[in-house]
This record gives structure tokens, C-alpha cells and sequence, in this order.
């Protein structure tokens, strides 16, 4: 593993000045910090604490709202970056990141949930689950819930990822696929399932993330909560790690058609995986012999082949710039011809997050394997 490439690129994305938004409180910066907090916490660079608190100060305002976010939106992306206010409370006491975490949670109770319980993605997405709004959502719900509730938010939080499994789940290609409408009867839902079309890495890989997050915020004395994630978790994963790309390890952006025209190994969806197999390798919940092989290949890959030279400076390539269903007919569609008509971006801030997550998570599995049974500076 070609640590000092990778803590060059670290060194160079966090050194320049337009990585994170001044004026939108956006999910997509969320991705970076918390690949920034878990980069702090497995011992690098103290700046990187300084880069989350710093960014949640911006937004937070002594009351405890936040500038631009809008809670009529009802978006589950818009909570993703309340991970950082959880992390600026733990690193500085001040209230008002208190203050903001709690008005998140008010949100979440006021959000609309399908009949069978999932929280729809957006207020704009009546009835529908994405894969997606999972990882924005409950691992902050889960973590906010052990440190300052009752714990009274468990059941819901596992039976969302329960519902999902139910109604998401291909038993026959073992994937999830991207969306789910429950009255089945947007254009890009099958009328009989309710589900998308097709099977979108990235969607997979922040539900892999989402799952194993959940349990390290879990208290882990509660084990009743626990078990029916990990079997949720290992099924998940196996199913999508039969698909990788036998020469590189990597996963593909249409995650079950390797041999579609167009169709390539993506990096966002790659480094997710390998980021949740480091994490569930060091929480027990997979066997390290196994698996812990898959995930050095692709981050090995990702430093290798991923990270390139360009006009000077390492930039991150062959993320997938934006993916989604709907909301009007005609766009967004779910199909596999749709998810490959995307842009590919170079260091665009989920891949590049989700990379920082991938070695953070590495530099912390390899503390625990040495001995370390709380590696880095928080966990």
C-alpha cells in the first residue's frame, strides 16, 4: 500500500481552499467531512479536526439553526453533514452544536415515512425508499440516540434497515436495487415489486457503510439490537462482492453486468465497500481471514491506478458524478443505460470522501489488528 501517495493526495485536497461549500449546507460535504473526522481519529493530521469544527462553526448559529438549511425541503441528505455537528460537540462542549443536532432529530420526527415505516428520501419523492437516505440518516439518528437519549430510537433505526431488506432485496442476483416506491406506480417502479430498475454500486456501497456505521454507534451491550444487522450486513455484502472485477477487485457502476457496453469499475461504490469491510472486520462482525483481502485490493487499486497525475497535483478519477430516479418521467430512470449516461468526475467529494473513509477505516483495522482494541483518537 502506497501510504505516502495516499496521504500526498490527503495533504493536497484538504490544502486547497474550495473543497467545501461557504453557502450551501450540502450532503455532498458531509461525505468529506466525515472522511476528515475518521482521518483525525485514526491519527493523521490534527488539522483535519480543525477543518470539521471550523466548517460546523460556519453554519451554526448561537440558537442552534443552521445557515441555508431548510427543513420544509424534508431532504434525508441535509442531515448527513449533523455527523460533523456531533463531532464539534465532542471536540469543543460548546451548546449550540447541541442545540443544531437536536433541531436535525426534531426533523426526523416531523419526516414522512411510507406506510410500512421507511422514511421517503424526499419530501418531493412521496412513498419512495432509496438505498441512499439511509447512510444520510440513521447512523446520525443512532449516534445521537446512544449518546444524549434513551435508546428509545433503536427499534425503528433496525426496523428501517429490516423494511429494506424486505422490499429492496433481489434474493435472485443478491443486490439491492436503488429505489423502492411503495405505491408502485411512479414511472421507473415495476408494478408488481415497487422497486428500480437496476442495481447502482453507489447506492450499495452507503448502505454497506450505513449498516456497519449503525453498529459501531450502537451500544454494543444490546446485542438482541445488533445481531439482525450483521446478518443483514454479511448478506449484502457477499452478494455484491460476487460481482467484483476479478483483475482489479473493483465493483461496477452497473453492479450485476460487467460485460455491458460502457459499463465500468467505479471508485465512490469501490472505496465504500472497502471502508465498510475494514470497519466490520475490526467490530467482529465479518471473519478479517476472509475478507479483509477484498478490501486491501481495492484501496490498493483506487492509490494505484485511481490517483493520477495531473497538471501537477494527485486528483481522485472515475467517480460517477450524480445519480437518481426521477422526479419527472423521461429523466432518471433507473435503467442500467441511464446509470451509465452519468458523468464521471475527478475528485468529485463523495468519491473522494468515501477514499478518505476507506483508509481512515484501513489505518484503524490495522491499529486493532496489532493490538490496539480502541485504535486512533476517539474510537
Amino acid at each position: 500500500m502506497d501510504k505516502a501517495k495516499i496521504e500526498r493526495y490527503i495533504a493536497g485536497f484538504f490544502g486547497s481552499d474550495d473543497r467545501l461549500s461557504a453557502d450551501k449546507w450540502r450532503y455532498e460535504d458531509g461525505c468529506v467531512l466525515l472522511g476528515a473526522q475518521q482521518l483525525y481519529e485514526a491519527g493523521l493530521d490534527e488539522r483535519l479536526r480543525d477543518i470539521v469544527t471550523e466548517y460546523a462553526d460556519s453554519y451554526v448559529l448561537p440558537d442552534g439553526s443552521i445557515r441555508t438549511f431548510k427543513p420544509k425541503d424534508q431532504k434525508l441528505d441535509d442531515i448527513l453533514p449533523g455527523r460533523a455537528l456531533l463531532f464539534a460537540y465532542d471536540m469543543t462542549g460548546e451548546e449550540k452544536y447541541l442545540k443544531a443536532v437536536n433541531m436535525l432529530l426534531e426533523c426526523l420526527k416531523e419526516h414522512p415515512r411510507t406506510e410500512s415505516g421507511g422514511f421517503w428520501h424526499k419530501r418531493i419523492y412521496p412513498n419512495q425508499i432509496w438505498l441512499d437516505g439511509l447512510f444520510m440518516a440513521q447512523p446520525f439518528r443512532m449516534a445521537a440516540d446512544t449518546r444524549f437519549g434513551k435508546k428509545e430510537n433503536y427499534q425503528d433505526i433496525i426496523n428501517q434497515f429490516i423494511n429494506v431488506r424486505d422490499k429492496m432485496f433481489d434474493g435472485e442476483k443478491r443486490l439491492y436495487c436503488h429505489g423502492y416506491d411503495e405505491s408502485k406506480t411512479v414511472f421507473w417502479a415495476d408494478r408488481n415489486t415497487g422497486r428500480s430498475k437496476s442495481f447502482w454500486l453507489r447506492a450499495m456501497g452507503w448502505y454497506l457503510m450505513a449498516l456497519a456505521d449503525i453498529v459501531e454507534e450502537m451500544d454494543r451491550h444490546i446485542y438482541d439490537f445488533m445481531r439482525p444487522l450483521q446478518d443483514i450486513y454479511r448478506e449484502a455484502l457477499t452478494g455484491l462482492l460476487g460481482y467484483s472485477d476479478s483483475e482489479s477487485g473493483m465493483l461496477w457502476q452497473v453492479a450485476d453486468m460487467p460485460d455491458l457496453e460502457g459499463n465500468y469499475t467505479e471508485t465512490s461504490g469501490s472505496a465504500m465497500t472497502a471502508a465498510s469491510i475494514f470497519k466490520a472486520c475490526r467490530l467482529g462482525i465479518i471473519p478479517e481471514e476472509k475478507y479483509i483481502p477484498a478490501a486491501e485490493r481495492i484501496l490498493e487499486f483506487i492509490a494505484d491506478k485511481r490517483l493520477e497525475e495531473k497538471s501537477g497535483r494527485l486528483v481522485l478519477t472515475m467517480t460517477c458524478s450524480v445519480a437518481g430516479l426521477g422526479p419527472g418521467p423521461g429523466r432518471r430512470d433507473g435503467t442500467p443505460e441511464y446509470y451509465l449516461s452519468e458523468p464521471v468526475a475527478d475528485d468529485d467529494n463523495k468519491g473522494a470522501g468515501a477514499f478518505f473513509m476507506a483508509y481512515a477505516q484501513y489505518l484503524k483495522y490495522l491499529a486493532f489488528r496489532d493490538g490496539d482494541r480502541y485504535p486512533g483518537r476517539s474510537r
